[in-house]
């Protein structure tokens, strides 16, 4: 059987470090990823999805993330139930996390933390309308920390246009 879970997104709030009766650090928190497409209004939706990380890893991961951090995670999901106050059975399904990645440079975090959860510079973090995800659908990056705005008029126009030799690809150049 395999269960394993590969999560990119942001932190909706600074993560929770409690520590057990046997003085183990448990730390929790929710990761707003986004989802692929757009809906009708080209707004990106995303999914809200529990987290729990134990022992040092839960210091560290509280120690260097905040709201709005970039992170990916690696580790399993996991279902559980208790009885609540009123006798009432809860299910919980949550990711265990084994690993975990920070995916901003401090001085990016510090930026986008001074200027209200923006970071113009990169175009790194862009909310949605909807006031409760995190959006990055006007940007991609490029490798080298240089953000692109994919919704400019020249990524729209035709590279070879003006250069006056025509492009003749026949079907045996096609990989298809």
């Amino acid at each position: 059987m395999i269960n394993r879970v590969v999560l990119v997104g942001r932190l909706t709030r600074d993560p929770e470090l409690r520590t057990t009766g046997s003085g183990i650090s448990v730390a929790t928190f929710t990761l707003a990823v986004d989802r692929q497409y757009t809906n009708a209004q080209g707004e990106r939706g995303a999914d809200f999805i529990s987290c729990v990380i134990w022992r040092k890893a839960a210091e560290n991961f509280t120690n260097f993330t905040s709201k709005g951090s970039l992170v990916g995670i690696d580790g399993r999901i996991q279902t559980r139930s208790y009885d609540d106050k009123d006798g009432k059975r809860v299910y919980v399904t949550e990711v265990v996390v084994d690993n975990f990645s920070l995916l901003e440079s401090r001085r990016d975090r510090e930026a986008r933390n001074q200027n209200g959860g923006y970071n113009n510079q990169q175009g790194s973090y862009t909310p949605s309308n909807n006031g409760n995800t995190a959006s990055n659908n006007n940007f991609q990056n490029n490798g080298n920390n240089q953000a692109t705005n994919t919704n400019s008029s020249s990524a729209t126009q035709d590279p070879f246009a003006g250069s006056g030799d025509t492009i003749d690809i026949s079907d045996d150049d096609l990989p298809f």
